[in-house]
């Protein structure tokens, strides 16, 4: 490992500690036989999995689990930094000044004579330079391969930022009532045979495009709202598991009743 000088202040620690991992990576990509193999499309699905990991210690609001999975997260980074620099293509260096580069070019107001004095406008302005920057959409910045909700969500989030939006949260909410409506004359019948299920997912698509639109409007993440009610499911839902095995039943031993019984006290 290399040997550098750095002060004891908040900054050098940090420095400290980046420096000991990117020797720490040069030395596993070296000596480790798994390290020397990976590729960056080998650690793809990795990094996937990490990335959530990190979403659930959020959710979980667990401090030190966050720290772990953000460390587990960057290690993949320099990872990544470290199989860009042996294709000669970029390292660490040109990925970190790159970064840097763009947040001060779409922070105009920061670095620049422009003026952003609410969250709006610094969207606004973040979408006009980006599209500066060579995107031919203000969509095209929306990764494909975002889960459906996210990506609502998004897709919402920018073209709000080219002014494509609702004026009022009280039009967004006649929306999903008016989809909601749509699709209960339609499809809420009693021969299901009868329902065209290529339709029926379509409007079913659109009812949920507008509630994640009204939560966007009062401030709400569909995906962690959605999130926290599985999550509040799956406990109660193990509760009813756990009440049943102290009487000695499984769950279907027991009629809904009694399912019903163990909910409701789950719920206090």
């Amino acid at each position: 490992m290399t040997t550098m000088n750095f002060d004891d202040s908040p900054r050098g620690r940090q420095l400290q500690a980046f420096n000991r991992l990117l020797d720490i990576m040069d030395d596993l990509r070296e000596k480790c036989p798994w390290d020397r193999k990976q590729t960056l499309e080998s650690l793809r699905h990795l990094t996937i999995e990490e990335t959530y990991e990190l979403s659930d210690a959020i959710m979980k609001n667990d401090l030190q689990e966050i720290k772990k999975e953000i460390g587990d997260l960057m290690l993949h980074m320099v990872f990544y930094a470290k199989i860009g620099s042996e294709l000669k293509a970029f390292d660490i260096a040109d990925v970190l000044n790159g970064e840097c580069e763009k947040l001060i070019f779409r922070h105009p107001h920061i670095y620049g004579a422009a003026t952003a004095n609410t969250e709006e406008e610094v969207k606004q302005n973040w979408e006009r330079l980006k599209l500066k920057e060579g995107n031919k959409s203000v969509l095209g910045g929306v990764p494909s391969s975002l889960p459906a909700l996210v990506k609502a969500m998004r897709i919402q989030e920018k073209a709000r930022g080219a002014g494509f939006d609702w004026d009022d949260k009280s039009e967004v909410w006649k929306k999903v009532q008016e989809e909601l409506n749509e699709f209960e004359s339609e499809f809420n019948v009693k021969d299901t045979t009868l329902i065209d299920r290529e339709k029926a997912t379509a409007e079913f698509g659109d009812v949920l495009f507008s509630l994640i639109n009204f939560a966007r409007f009062i401030d709400i993440n569909p995906e962690e709202a959605l999130e926290r009610t599985n999550l509040k499911f799956i406990s109660r839902f193990q509760y009813i598991e756990t009440e049943a095995a102290k009487n000695g039943k499984q769950l279907q031993d027991m009629s809904l009743e009694e399912m019903d019984y163990y909910w409701n006290k789950a719920k206090k």
